[in-house]
């Protein structure tokens, strides 16, 4: 489900914002991105989230601005390192080309940037604590948002199953229509056959054309219609994470309907299995937002 839930949060100077936003998605896959020195704050924050979020694509961002001592200053030593090292490699360089430069002082790298860094206050220690309660808070409003859009498509849900319900009655009563159109017609086309052909044989005339009452009937399409139709108002009362199986029911309503299509045999029978593919593709793709 689409969902977005951001806090903000302050302490000994340190000021940090989580970002939480939701997806849709087939399955859970959750990205995590967080400062230096939070690395331990990842492992609670994926099971935090896995304990209540079975579906969808979650990012999660920290940006962390942390306190400084005004005035005071650090010497960052891997840079300084960093800095020492290119200028050997400057002085060697210049020494094989024959050229003699002066020596850096230590004004000269310490001016360089990166070298000197504001000191840091407060370490990642001292706001673990206090970031890591942000995030349930965060956490807290993403799930909110999540359950008042569960709410909304669970409308949804519920209306587009009455329609599949409703244009399964519909076909019943087509199908019973067009049972004695087919019968008067078949009845046509024997007398047709009976007329116009010798050394028939009217037993193997009869089972043909009871082999292609079969063919056509719609019957167990419609019981499982019907089936399909109860399972899935029972997974929507039952609630839960059902998006799974909501989505493998739409899959065999489809199933369903192309069946009934291919057998329809009647122009008002097709039209009813086109409307039922349009509702069912509809209904699939949302329950693609359903955990």
């Amino acid at each position: 489900m689409t969902a977005f839930a951001n806090q903000q949060g302050t302490a000994e100077g340190s000021t940090w914002a989580w970002e939480l936003r939701s997806v849709n998605g087939r399955g859970l896959d959750i990205k995590v991105r967080l400062p230096d020195g939070f690395s331990g704050l990842e492992a609670m924050v994926r099971k935090t989230l896995a304990a209540q979020v079975t579906r969808g694509n979650v990012s999660v961002g920290l940006r962390l601005h942390r306190a400084q001592a005004d005035g005071v200053l650090d010497v960052d030593v891997d840079r300084m390192d960093a800095v020492l090292e290119a200028l050997d490699q400057v002085q060697d360089r210049a020494f094989e080309k024959g050229v003699t430069l002066g020596q850096p002082t230590a004004a000269d790298v310490l001016a360089q940037r990166g070298v000197l860094v504001p000191r840091q206050t407060s370490d990642s220690d001292d706001l673990t604590a206090p970031v890591a309660a942000d995030f349930e808070i965060a956490l807290s409003a993403l799930m909110t948002m999540r359950e008042a859009e569960g709410a909304n498509l669970h409308t949804v849900l519920n209306d587009q199953v009455t329609q599949i319900e409703d244009l399964t009655a519909q076909a019943v009563e087509a199908a019973k229509t067009r049972s004695s159109n087919v019968k008067s017609q078949m009845a046509a086309a024997l007398a047709r056959v009976m007329d116009n052909a010798t050394n028939v044989d009217p037993e193997r005339v009869a089972q043909e054309l009871a082999l292609i009452a079969v063919k056509s009937d719609i019957t167990e399409e419609i019981d499982r219609l019907g089936a399909h139709v109860t399972a899935a108002r029972d997974l929507l009362v039952a609630g839960g994470p059902i998006g799974r199986k909501l989505d493998f029911l739409t899959q065999e309503f489809n199933r369903e309907a192309n069946t009934l299509c291919s057998k329809a045999q009647s122009t008002e029978l097709t039209q009813i299995g086109l409307a039922l593919k349009a509702v069912i593709d509809q209904m699939r793709e949302q329950v693609q937002n359903v955990e």
